[in-house]
């Protein structure tokens, strides 16, 4: 820590600044091709699955551009409702990246619900139909509604359906897409929640004791899914369907012991895609999807762009010595 201290923006003060959706997505792809271009360095996701359906996740990066070091670690606790506290939770560590000096400590529940519909987002806007009006989503936490949010800003969106183990939480999506003006439901079946809609959201509780339940083969021809569990509710023979699949990156999946989608369907990754060296685009006559861990890419450009606006905008707090 430098003298003159750190900057502390806890998640409400990340919130306050009003970014929206778009805006992290664009990050994002700035992101995308300064790693591209050499000038963005990141380490693969680690991961810890220690019991209990516990999640314990880091990243790294280190960007030349900005000079800035970005670390997260974030843990995903399903029993942490029950006890009155968010099921997931974190911290982001700020640095400089020429002197290792402590610029800022974040809280990382913001940006990572924020990233992640984001990253959905940046392979949307090339994979999904530009004029989708219906999405379902499978699970219906955190990420359900951040995904609702980005999808809004990019779809005219008109119908939500929800599938869901939790009906407090499926309830709660609902109403929420209502207040949206939206017309929402929840669905009896995972068949009923997928057949017919433009754009699907599965986000399931990340244990692999679930068994998979979602089949490919029920979505229509230029249906658009973003899979942000790790591909667990899905059959994974059913997975052939798509006719493009994009991960989020080639290093951090070929270092994962158990892949999220078959192999031999992954067309490109996040990197490829927006710099143009795998220009995928969306095929009205075959589903896609987008699967995806989570890149430390995508929580350097959230971070970076957060410090950006609060630094103008006056907020956080300064902690000195």
């Amino acid at each position: 820590m430098s003298d003159e201290g750190f900057l502390y923006l806890p998640d409400g003060a990340l919130e306050a600044l009003g970014i929206a959706p778009g805006e992290v997505a664009d990050a994002i792809e700035k992101a995308l091709i300064q790693k591209s271009e050499g000038a963005l360095h990141t380490t693969p996701k680690s991961a810890l699955l220690p019991g209990d359906a516990r999640y314990m996740m880091s990243t790294l990066a280190v960007g030349n551009a900005e000079d800035l070091t970005v670390l997260k670690q974030v843990s995903v606790c399903p029993e942490n409702p029950g006890r009155g506290l968010p099921a997931i939770n974190g911290a982001i560590m700020a640095l400089d990246a020429q002197t290792g000096l402590l610029r800022a400590i974040l809280g990382a529940n913001w940006i990572t619900g924020a990233r992640t519909a984001a990253l959905s987002a940046v392979a949307a806007r090339r994979l999904a139909n530009p004029a989708s009006k219906s999405v379902a989503f499978v699970g219906a936490g955190v990420q359900a509604s951040t995904h609702l949010a980005a999808f809004m800003e990019l779809f005219p969106l008109e119908e939500v359906r929800v599938y869901g183990r939790g009906a407090a939480n499926a309830d709660r999506l609902c109403a929420e897409a209502k207040a949206k003006g939206l017309a929402a439901r929840r669905a009896a079946t995972p068949q009923e929640a997928l057949e017919g809609v433009d754009l699907v959201v599965t986000s399931v509780t990340l244990d692999y004791a679930i068994a998979p339940f979602l089949d490919a083969g029920w979505l229509k021809p230029g249906a658009f899914a973003a899979i942000t569990d790790l591909g667990i509710p899905w059959h994974q023979e059913s997975l052939k369907a798509f006719g493009q699949a994009v991960i989020d990156e080639r290093e951090q999946e070929a270092a994962s012991e158990r892949k999220m989608i078959p192999p031999e369907i992954v067309g490109a990754d996040l990197t490829e895609l927006v710099s143009g060296a795998k220009p995928l685009r969306y095929d009205p006559a075959r589903p896609s999807c987008f699967a995806f861990r989570g890149i430390a890419l995508g929580d350097y450009a959230a971070t970076a762009l957060v410090l950006e606006r609060a630094q103008a905008a006056g907020a956080g707090q300064r902690v000195t010595a």
